[in-house]
């Protein structure tokens, strides 16, 4: 990739994703084959004033092994000097990137169970981390740059160099990083996202109801007082910061329990290293009754236990069929773009933040709103060309909200 562009990259990462502020910490977590790009983005923020930038190793291939060797025990077990590197970082104020570039199949050897115990051990660990950067107390920004299995898996129809080449080019017209001036470029496309969420806010739908010919026949409530969010978010200290890059969504959070029918996937759900594709789910009073899928059924099930949490639904995003990612007609087996290709829900746990005065109250006040808890927070998506969304106000108007995929 052209080195301009890749520089252009670091700085919108930097300068527009976290929003680094001077003398501010930058935690970067990166799997090694990512590393060129970590270490241009090391130098790219202590040229920006950063105090330190502390970059976190990831071996997927490491991880792999020890999933399939180990003993079990192992994966009920979080040593403790990780917990702290988090969480000394978290209330130092540090900002966090993730660069999310796993092969998506990778862990398909592996007893999902050991997967599941792993995520749940590490999530209890981090709880105080999740709930701060789920409430925006800190900036963090997920990004994406390509690995060879990954591209090889989104192109395989072509030498691996060639797939790598195409998944860049992909990346980077996602990320408006071609343009003449990417910051600029996005404090354009912010501005769309605000007049979306805000016409959403106003209108505070009660429900919403989507209909699709693949089957999808579903009403989301939503609790009173509920925020559409979208494009930029401030952190604790007022700071704006991205959270995704890419990002096409307005999103909120229903109530906890109330989701009813029946919805289809669109796209296949890539999930610890395994594939979750052509899935449907019933839910009644918002928990998930039943479910079909045509691989990873037993991934699925398991996610779905988790936790008492993990069976309902913690976020409801709206997504244009018509948009950038999505007309690139690629599947990119990442959620960070299949997400913003099309709409979607997450299982689990909701953003507090998408309810008025959420990040200042108690789990338990949360829950008495209707926000749902969880140890996982899954994106998957349901978007189609043909989807409309109905939204329904408290006194019974109906709104059309989308019209053949798109905002009506």
């Amino acid at each position: 990739m052209n080195e301009t562009i890749l520089r252009k990259y670091a700085e919108l990462v930097v300068k527009t994703g976290i929003n680094l502020q001077d003398k501010q910490t930058l935690v970067i977590s990166s799997p090694l084959e990512c590393a060129p790009f970590a270490r241009l983005l090391s130098e790219t923020a202590f040229k920006a004033g950063a105090r330190d930038v502390v970059i976190n190793w990831l071996d997927d291939l490491s991880s792999k092994i020890r999933f399939l060797h180990a003993p079990d025990e192992v994966f009920d077990e979080f040593p403790e000097w990780r917990r702290d590197f988090y969480l000394s970082y978290l209330r130092e104020g540090a900002a966090f990137v993730s660069i999310s570039a796993s092969d998506p199949e990778l862990l398909k050897e592996v007893n999902p169970d050991r997967i599941v115990r792993a995520q749940k051990t590490s999530n209890i660990a981090l709880t105080e981390y999740r709930e701060k950067i789920m409430s925006h107390q800190n900036s963090w920004c997920v990004i994406s740059v390509p690995t060879k299995p990954w591209a090889a898996k989104v192109f395989p129809a072509v030498s691996e160099d060639e797939a790598v080449d195409r998944l860049w080019d992909a990346i980077v017209k996602a990320v408006r990083a071609d343009a003449a001036n990417p910051v600029d470029a996005w404090n354009r496309h912010k501005t769309q996202l605000r007049e979306r969420r805000d016409f959403l806010n106003a209108s505070q739908f009660k429900l919403l109801h989507y209909k699709s010919a693949n089957g999808t026949d579903l009403t989301v409530e939503l609790p009173a007082g509920h925020i559409w969010m979208g494009g930029s978010k401030n952190n604790g200290k007022g700071v704006e910061f991205i959270a995704n890059i890419p990002t096409e969504e307005v999103f909120t959070l229903p109530k906890k329990t109330g989701v009813n029918g029946t919805v289809f996937s669109s796209k296949p759900l890539a999930y610890n290293g395994n594939l979750i594709a052509d899935f449907s789910l019933t839910f009644k009073d918002g928990k998930v009754v039943s479910f079909t899928a045509k691989q990873g059924k037993d991934i699925l099930e398991k996610l779905l236990a988790t936790d008492e949490g993990a069976a309902y639904l913690g976020e409801v995003a709206l997504v244009p069929y018509d948009s950038p990612i999505s007309n690139a007609k690629i599947l990119f087996y990442n959620t960070l773009f299949d997400e913003n290709a099309s709409c979607h829900f997450a299982f689990g746990k909701a953003y507090p933040t998408c309810i008025q005065d959420g990040a200042k109250l108690s789990p338990e006040e949360l829950a008495s709103r209707g926000v749902n808890d969880s140890l996982v927070h899954v994106d998957f998506m349901v978007g189609t060309a043909d989807l409309e969304i109905t939204g329904i106000a408290a006194d019974g108007r109906q709104v059309p909200v989308f019209k053949n995929g798109n905002f009506a």
